[in-house]
């Protein structure tokens, strides 16, 4: 049957265990699984490659983003590394110029010296995304929305152009989650996800996740999933399941507040900008309200005048929200991203995108709405 998403959440991939008959996957905690002879197995070999609590999780995700199939690793910096394996010296990469610090990180710390060739652009400009196209581009990469000043990016618009210049196309679906926006369904070839995030949702995991549809794009992410390693153990999967049952009400609770927030936030007088794409007057507004169910839970405001003594002293008076790292979980979170998410990419770099010294990352958890702004306007001052 086509299920419709919350009931995919909860029973996707999942079925009861044959031996018991017990209702949740089991933890699988094992390495290895018997062979009758050489080759003649149950479709497990060694739980690098497979592991029945993994595969359940691959199949769920695979579910809700409207896949065929779903790759889980053990961060989504490793799932990330598993798609720019298939580059090779001289193909070039159009991505966007705000993208998570670890993607930047990555992208030219480790494979920029091995020959691969990356564009930044604004991708919630398709035209400067069409621009930058070359012969040699083989890879699109868009995060949307993006990580912290949440532009958005027209994911339809940027698969036509992918598609008419025979690129793949992956967009980091982590800040919207699959109850949100589903990028398979407009156009794009991979889905990448920080699991860690809102698909994990209680910050207790990290893990990653890809989902394609391609059969022979699988099988080539397959192969450096499997031979590279970087997949995740049964306890990690099981807990993401359990976190995924409960992915459509925390989401909702998240938008819900997130809009409060939001919305208190947008006049203080200590607030200079707030990125939040549910406000009209926000550049990619009509993207958001054409591709993704509502706008999320994470909003980012650059403080009135504050140098960065001042920033780190207001980040500090919180008692609600978290001073960390990371998003999405139920608890709310407040990062400064210039030194903490995003302090491997250079100052001149994050400010002209708008990654100032006196911006704050927040991700606004599923407390009571109340005790929140109660925080925020104890912690601002008025």
């Amino acid at each position: 049957m086509n299920y419709k998403f919350a009931t995919k959440a909860i029973h996707a991939g999942q079925e009861s265990d044959p031996t018991t008959g017990a209702v949740m996957t089991p933890i699988y905690q094992t390495s290895t699984y018997q062979q009758k002879s050489p080759g003649d197995h149950k479709g497990f070999e060694y739980s690098r490659g497979t592991n029945p609590t993994r595969k359940a999780l691959e199949d769920c995700l695979a579910a809700l983003e409207n896949g065929k199939h779903g790759l889980a690793f053990s961060s989504g910096m490793a799932a990330t590394d598993c798609v720019l394996r298939l580059l090779k010296p001289g193909d070039e990469v159009v991505t966007g110029d705000d993208l998570y610090g670890g993607s930047y990180r990555i992208f030219t710390k480790v494979y920029e010296p091995l020959g691969i060739v990356f564009k930044f652009v604004n991708t919630s400009d398709p035209e400067a995304v069409r621009a930058a196209v070359s012969d040699k581009t083989k890879l699109i990469w868009v995060e949307t929305p993006t990580n912290p000043t949440l532009k958005l990016a027209d994911i339809a618009a940027i698969a036509e152009i992918a598609k008419a210049s025979n690129a793949l196309y992956a967009v980091d679906n982590t800040f919207a989650s699959p109850y949100l926006q589903n990028p398979l369904d407009l156009g794009a070839d991979i889905v990448m996800h920080s699991v860690t995030k809102y698909l994990g949702g209680h910050s207790d995991v990290v893990m990653g996740a890809l989902i394609v549809n391609d059969e022979e794009l699988y099988k080539q992410l397959w192969f450096y999933y499997n031979a590279c390693g970087g997949t995740p153990g049964p306890q990690d999967a099981f807990l993401v399941l359990r976190g995924i049952k409960t992915l459509h009400l925390r989401m909702r609770a998240h938008c819900e507040n997130g809009r409060a927030v939001a919305e208190y936030l947008k006049n203080h007088p200590k607030i200079e900008k707030i990125y939040w794409p549910g406000f009209t007057d926000h550049p990619g507004h009509e993207v958001a309200k054409k591709q993704m169910k509502d706008f999320g839970g994470m909003v980012s405001i650059v403080l009135k005048g504050a140098d960065l003594q001042e920033t780190f002293r207001i980040a500090s008076q919180f008692k609600v929200f978290t001073l960390a790292e990371s998003l999405g979980g139920v608890e709310s979170l407040i990062n400064h991203p210039a030194t903490m998410t995003h302090g491997s990419i250079p100052k001149e770099a994050r400010e002209k995108v708008g990654v100032v010294d006196n911006l704050l990352r927040l991700s606004v958890g599923v407390e009571d709405a109340e005790d929140l702004i109660a925080d925020l306007e104890q912690a601002l001052g008025k």
